[in-house]
């Protein structure tokens, strides 16, 4: 972290932790959340505890000591099936597991207590997101980050369901664009904004991707028993870019290539 950094370590439901961090604080950004679909399915409970009760607790803190502005990091897994594609903020969200549930509900408190508070919020929905120092835990891990290792080490890509899947996958350098232009730009109270690359890549075409990166060949293994989740999700844009001016400029093959060589992990 560079030296205009302060790190403090602690629980989003800590509200008189909050009150100590918000002193003199113009906008937050809330990105804390548990953000594993699978834990979810098994946890519910917490998941919902950190992401939902968690927003309800922050946006208290931020009454309380007069912070006006919250910029929410939510998920495009709201949508969950779609009948077209890409998927707009206006399409009604059908979320298919409780992570997805915490995120919408998440985005419906911070909305709703905004306007009885007068708070300025902001909710992107963000797609895919993959890049260096993405976390790569032992089960259920990231797809691009877990593709990556797996192809550099000689394991195996475990593809669920047919490899058709299709998802919206954009780099981390775009959505932190996204993240600052979101808390500088007016005109935003209440907006849902999409947050992608706007393109829909399949799970075979990210395999494609990571062998090129990588410059190895994938051992594929098939789990045709076990769902991939939605058969596509990809984002439309067009409201990033007319209120953010947002302009992804990293695509899937240089964003790999980039987290390859930023990610001391992965280095050969």
């Amino acid at each position: 972290l560079s030296s205009g950094v302060a790190f403090t370590r602690g629980d989003v439901d800590n509200v008189s932790l909050l009150w100590s961090l918000l002193q003199e604080v113009d906008c937050v950004y809330h990105l804390a959340a548990r953000v594993s679909v699978p834990q979810s399915i098994l946890y519910p409970r917490e998941d919902a505890r950190v992401n939902v009760g968690g927003t309800v607790s922050l946006m208290e803190a931020m009454r309380d000591t007069g912070v006006g502005r919250v910029i929410l990091t939510s998920s495009g897994a709201v949508y969950g099936r779609q009948p077209r594609q890409p998927v707009r903020e206006d399409d009604p969200p059908h979320p298919d597991s409780p992570y997805a549930v915490s995120k919408w509900a998440a985005e419906q408190y911070v909305s709703t207590i905004g306007e009885l508070w007068g708070l300025e919020t902001v909710a992107l929905r963000i797609f895919n997101a993959y890049g260096p120092g993405q976390a790569l835990p032992v089960s259920h891990a990231p797809v691009v980050p877990r593709f990556l290792w797996a192809a550099l080490t000689g394991g195996s890509l475990v593809v669920y369901g047919d490899g058709r899947q299709t998802r919206d996958y954009v780099y981390v350098d775009d959505v932190v664009a996204a993240l600052v232009a979101a808390a500088t730009t007016t005109g935003l109270n209440r907006q849902a904004i999409n947050i992608g690359y706007g393109q829909e890549t399949s799970i075979t075409e990210l395999i494609a991707q990571v062998e090129g990166a990588t410059g190895q060949r994938a051992n594929i293994i098939h789990h045709a028993e076990k769902s991939g989740g939605v058969p596509r999700l990809a984002a439309d844009i067009s409201r990033a870019r007319a209120l953010l001016g947002f302009r992804p400029r990293t695509n899937l093959a240089d964003g790999l290539r980039l987290t390859l060589a930023r990610d001391s992990r992965f280095a050969r």
